[in-house]
């Protein structure tokens, strides 16, 4: 058999081991009730004979049964076996085993050998002639449901042409070839056209995943093609389950019958092909120009990095126990562990190998202990992130099947069935690799208990904590079944920061020096060292902190929320309402499949002499999923007579947390102008009028698109400047007396897709007029929750405001998924 595409190793596993003096190791027979006087041997009995360059002080000898399972039996009992044919009787037996064996072996030896080994290893027939009924081995790392493509006198047509290309010199000629074509593929040409024009066809993709699936079967005719170039006689080739992978086999055992070079070119037959297979690849695309075909050559090297770990079953392994001359690695971990604990008497299994093959055993095994312990430990740890992620990626791969079999793109949906399964199978794979551990790991502690009830209570104290840590990692936290996103860094740390959440210090912390994940849009200039940019931080809440809980709803200048909130579940503190004569709009979306809007428009007067402090906010956070969260901050501030101290601030930020298909909307806008003097009555009535024609606007903000927004407002603002200029009482400027004018901000957002239409109008929106000589209330509309249709597919947060302030910066989230996002906000500075 070989492992996923890998490499041979006797049918199910390494072989059983069986001695005169210990209990036998592998599958047993039923309940005996006696011999037959003329021992028979079993049905399907195959002797392959003495394990040549074999790392034990006493080679063992391989007997393989008809289910497969390969033995190692000492050389008496082999002996003892091969006289056996079913003719001779016990004296003639014991005569024939000693002249092979060298000693003498008498007829009582032979029936003790018989009942206690032979037999119970399902190697003889019963005493009434009927065949043993064995139990086949089945480790947790064999394969599984495996089903014959060719038997084996097919494979061995099928495969004899191929021995020939393990001639010496079209091997150092392939090799050379390779390696050429790997520094070429690698290192000059690259592969970013070929990922480009594969994926920009979905055609290509399924061809280059039909050629990497055939490759990998290839790979199997270079073990079989090797083993017949050593004289060995291949087995069965077919199919099956390694863990929960579908992968290719063939059997090989016969090649133990070849000394350790035989055995190791054997091994080195699959990766040998995966060679060709990359140059033949190479001459292809040099005839076609298919860049694409290129990742096939990547796809060879991937898969023989992978088939060269020695911690698995793949073929590094058998490299390694060939090498060695032991077979059985996995099976020497116990008695090597054994041996390394100084008060334990020495293990005499631990004694069995040569001195340098125990010492190359021990090493693997300190070194493949602690590396599965800690896959397995990680596996569990990192399950509920995995399950986020392949959520989600589901999700994302069930929308684009449903629009590709919507406009009949068989090809893509094809592409898309795929991907699919490739995300579900290896979570297939942990859930089925820790229940038949789990169910191991139970039922042997049972059983060897049995009959003692302090180890039977100390059993069933490891099972209940194993239990109780396994819910503890998996269960539901803020952050525990969040999906993997692309700007994670993925490191060790990372990966237990959803289970042990203070020990992270990766993020940031008020008055100490940190690191987070900032994101800009796209195309946007960064920061540097030389040429910084002043930004507003929003910092992730400290366990047991203030905890506020947010508001979804607009905010009066009194700072009071007008509607009652959600729950707050952003991972950072929610803004502080507003002050005094601040606007602040907030939309807080948590409720999947709904649309959340908060409308804030405000117009403030300024006396003479006045500070100007005031601050115009609009925040839109969203944590749902097909969900929307849009807020709207709309203040215009007219300044009567002189002022010293004109800081306005203009403030917007756009989030998305936990969020799938979500979109996020934050406009600030605002328009600082001052007078001369106070508005004519006629000034004052035009005013009025457009100021109930923007409150009109709104009230119907729902069912604006959200592209045209920004453009309407700063429309409105411009009328509002050219009713001020046309009053001949009060002449519109800026503190240094130039002309207003508006400075639009460059546009943020957040956004993982476009959820739906905007519902209808808010009721009972209030949008005051104006009242010169002292500060109009903030016009706020309460927020409106609908379930979402459409909407438009580009998200943005903006501010405007006309000199002497400045732009609020853009205010960005993830495209996907949840984060602490950092938006940045500049302030206009003092005059």
């Amino acid at each position: 058999m070989s492992t996923p595409n890998g490499g041979p190793s006797p049918s199910d596993g390494p072989p059983a081991s069986s001695a005169p003096d210990s209990r036998p190791v592998g599958p047993q027979a039923g309940t005996l009730t006696g011999t037959l006087r003329v021992p028979v041997r079993a049905d399907g009995i195959q002797l392959i004979g003495e394990t040549k360059g074999s790392g034990y002080r006493e080679a063992p000898s391989l007997v393989r049964r008809a289910d497969g399972q390969t033995l190692q039996l000492t050389r008496l009992l082999y002996v003892v076996l091969d006289a056996i044919d079913g003719a001779r009787g016990l004296e003639e037996i014991a005569e024939h085993a000693s002249a092979g064996f060298g000693r003498l072996v008498s007829a009582g030896n032979v029936q003790t050998l018989i009942d206690s080994q032979l037999l119970p290893l399902g190697l003889l027939q019963l005493a009434d002639g009927s065949q043993p009924e064995v139990r086949r081995a089945d480790p947790l790392l064999g394969m599984k449901f495996r089903f014959t493509v060719t038997d084996p006198e097919r494979t061995r047509r099928i495969t004899a042409p191929f021995a020939a290309l393990f001639n010496p010199l079209i091997v150092v000629a392939v090799t050379a070839v390779f390696l050429a074509t790997c520094w070429w593929v690698l290192m000059v040409k690259g592969l970013a056209s070929a990922t480009h024009e594969a994926f920009a066809n979905p055609g290509l993709v399924l061809l280059i995943l039909a050629v990497t699936v055939l490759s990998a079967g290839f790979h199997e005719f270079g073990h079989a093609a090797a083993a017949r170039r050593g004289g060995a006689t291949p087995g069965a080739m077919g199919t099956g389950l390694y863990l929960i992978w579908p992968a290719f086999y063939t059997d090989v055992t016969d090649s133990y019958r070849l000394g350790r070079a035989g055995r190791i070119r054997t091994d080195l037959g699959g990766l040998y092909f995966n060679a060709i297979v990359a140059v033949g690849i190479m001459g292809i695309w040099w005839a076609t120009g298919y860049d694409a075909l290129l990742l096939v050559v990547v796809t060879q090297l991937l898969q023989m990095v992978r088939q060269l770990m020695p911690l698995v079953r793949f073929d590094g392994y058998h490299i390694l126990a060939d090498a060695t001359g032991v077979p059985d690695l996995f099976q020497r971990i116990k008695p090597t562990l054994l041996s390394l604990l100084p008060w334990r008497p020495k293990d005499p299994a631990a004694q069995l190998l040569k001195p340098w093959a125990r010492a190359v055993v021990t090493a693997w095994v300190l070194i493949t202990v602690p590396l599965l312990i800690f896959s397995l430990v990680m596996m569990v740890l990192s399950l509920p992130r995995l399950l986020g992620t392949a959520w989600a990626s589901s999700q994302k791969q069930y929308a684009m099947l449903s629009s590709s079999l919507g406009s009949g793109d068989i090809l893509d949906a094809s592409v898309r069935l795929l991907a699919i399964a490739c995300v579900a199978l290896p979570v297939l794979g942990i859930f089925y690799i820790l229940l038949r551990l789990g169910r191991q790991l139970a039922t042997g502690l049972w059983q060897k208990t049995h009959g003692n009830a302090l180890r039977r209570g100390t059993a069933l104290a490891v099972i209940a904590a194993v239990v109780a840590g396994v819910a503890w990692a998996w269960w539901p936290g803020a952050e525990s079944y969040r999906p993997v996103q692309p700007y994670e860094r993925g490191t060790l740390a990372d990966a237990t920061t959803a289970i042990f959440p203070a020990g992270s210090t990766t993020g940031m912390r008020e008055g100490r020096a940190g690191r987070t994940v900032a994101l800009w849009p796209a195309g946007a200039k960064k920061p540097t060292r030389e040429e910084p940019q002043l930004s507003m931080v929003l910092v992730p809440r400290q366990s047991g902190g203030s905890g506020q809980s947010g508001a979804s709803g607009a905010s009066g200048p009194d700072g009071k929320t007008t509607t009652a909130a959600p729950s707050w579940v952003f991972p950072f503190d929610q803004p502080a309402g507003p002050d005094g004569d601040g606007n602040q709009s907030l939309a807080v979306n948590t409720t999947d499949g709904s649309v959340t809007y908060d409308v804030a428009f405000a117009l403030v007067w300024a006396d003479d002499g006045t500070d100007v402090t005031t601050r115009n906010e609009a925040y839109a956070f969203a944590s749902c999923a097909d969900c929307a969260a849009v807020a709207v901050g709309f203040q215009v501030v007219l300044i009567v007579g002189q002022t010293d101290v004109i800081v306005p601030e203009n403030l917007s930020a756009a989030a998305n947390y936990n969020c799938l298909r979500c979109l996020t909307y934050a406009l600030a806008s605002q328009l600082v102008l001052t007078l001369d003097g106070p508005l004519s009555t006629d000034g004052m009535a035009r005013l009025n009028a457009l100021w109930q024609q923007i409150a009109d606007y709104g009230r119907n903000l729902q069912n604006v698109p959200l592209s045209e927004i920004q453009g309407k407002l700063s429309a409105f603002k411009e009328q509002i400047v050219e009713v001020i200029k046309a009053d001949p009482s009060a002449t519109p400027g800026t503190p240094g007396g130039t002309a207003p004018a508006t400075t639009p901000s460059s546009p943020g957002a957040s956004q993982t897709a476009a959820p739906g239409t905007t519902p209808g109008a808010s009721p009972g929106a209030t949008f005051p007029a104006p009242q010169p000589g002292g500060t109009a209330p903030a016009a706020t509309a309460p927020p409106a929750t609908a379930p979402a249709a459409t909407a438009p597919a580009a998200t943005s947060t903006a501010s405007s405001e006309p000199q002497p302030t400045e732009s609020a910066g853009p205010a960005t989230a993830p495209a996907q998924g949840p984060a602490s996002p950092v938006p940045t906000a500049t302030a206009p500075p003092a005059r």
